[in-house]
């Protein structure tokens, strides 16, 4: 008995080895502490962290960059593509990166741009945002701060189990990509820090965002325009702006935002729910084929919300109509509280009027009552259970 239990643990020692997390069985492995990094929190560790991807990406084969346990201190970083082989690159991160912070002068802080096949795992990124925040909350002149993760011109990612801590502007930006899974992200900053959008899709295709936590002070999900295919479930969003569409027609040739999906998700005191925004100005910019189905909503003050009339300052478009054309968008098994008494609110362009909207199985409260709505300029159907009474 005492030479099997002595085979069991040599076996499960064996096991554990082979099976690591961190170094893929057969994979080539660079790790920054190879190269210099130091887990202080304190010492430069951007030049150890290059030097390890660029022996990543120049491997024949798969290959690994590993981040240990400990916080590492790093400084804006490009990781570039194309690599040298087509095979897929994986970047562990078992410890923390830590942005200097007076970051926000140097463009976004950790890039991947023109690469393919890469996954990240784990870890913490920290942008160590505050001191740019107190800096916009004085009115001060300030740097417009730096994004966390950026993956740009990239193809078949994969982004999972990342906690992005206090970004001085957006957590985690797609730009231009094609085949991205971003899944059981934990993303947090306060609810008053500007900006710090969770995840930013844009100018991308066939993206799936699933088992997010946000918790900031901007949107949890933005939409920006050219996004197409794009999947969202299982979100918690709130604090925060809620998931949006948009802001979308700023630009008179902008692209248009098709086929999306948001599917089971929970708005904890957000300032929106559902929400579809464009800039009250001409544009050839659209948004179709929307699906928002299944959501619950806690004291959310806009639950669903279409506004095309958004204008900042009121510069640059007063008086104007907008341009971008909204049709068959979908809600559907949408229930809660609303924070204020219009729970469904569709402000429509005028020259440009919302068509194809569909209310199915509604049921939003304000305080013990049934919610309003308002509709202007907003055509489509309402069936099943409908609270608010559908203005369309």
């Amino acid at each position: 008995m005492a030479r099997l239990r002595s085979f069991i643990v040599l076996l499960l020692l064996l096991l554990l080895f082979v099976f690591d997390d961190h170094v893929p069985y057969g994979e080539a492995a660079y790790s920054i502490a190879d190269y210099g990094a130091k887990s202080d929190g304190r010492t430069d560790s951007t030049k150890s962290l290059l030097a390890a991807w660029e022996a990543a990406c120049g491997s024949a084969g798969s290959a690994t960059m590993y981040v240990p346990a400990g916080d590492f201190l790093v400084g804006q970083a490009t990781f570039a593509g194309p690599c040298s082989s087509s095979s897929k690159i994986t970047v562990q991160i078992d410890g923390t990166l830590v942005s200097p912070s007076d970051l926000g002068g140097a463009g976004d802080w950790l890039v991947f741009h023109h690469v393919e096949g890469v996954s990240v795992y784990g870890g913490t990124v920290d942008g160590r945002g505050s001191s740019l925040w107190a800096c916009k909350a004085a009115g001060r002149s300030c740097a417009a701060g730096a994004s966390s993760l950026t993956f740009r011109n990239s193809k078949d990612i994969t982004i999972s189990g990342l906690t992005s801590t206090d970004s001085e502007r957006y957590h985690i930006v797609i730009d231009g990509c094609d085949g991205v899974t971003v899944q059981n992200v934990k993303i947090t900053a306060p609810g008053n820090s500007p900006n710090t959008d969770g995840i930013h899709v844009q100018g991308s295709s066939h993206v799936t965002i699933t088992g997010a936590g946000i918790k900031t002070g901007d949107d949890c999900i933005s939409v920006g325009p050219g996004t197409t295919n794009l999947w969202i479930e299982q979100v918690a969003c709130g604090p925060g702006h809620g998931i949006s569409i948009g802001s979308l027609g700023k630009g008179y040739d902008e692209e248009g935002v098709e086929n999306v999906t948001v599917n089971t998700a929970v708005f904890t005191g957000t300032e929106n729910g559902l929400r579809i925004k464009t800039w009250g100005r001409p544009s050839q910019a659209f948004v179709k084929g929307v699906v928002f189905e299944h959501a619950v909503m806690q004291n959310v003050q806009n639950p669903i919300i279409i506004d095309q009339n958004y204008c900042p300052g009121d510069r640059g478009c007063p008086d104007q109509s907008s341009g971008v054309k909204i049709s068959g968008v979908t809600y559907n098994d949408i229930h809660g509280s609303s924070a204020s008494e219009v729970a469904v609110n569709f402000d429509c362009s005028a020259s440009n009027p919302c068509t194809g909207i569909g209310l199915q199985d509604i049921k939003l409260t304000y305080g013990n009552t049934a919610a309003e709505s308002s509709c202007k300029h907003a055509d489509g159907t309402a069936s099943g259970f409908v609270v608010p009474p559908s203005c369309l």
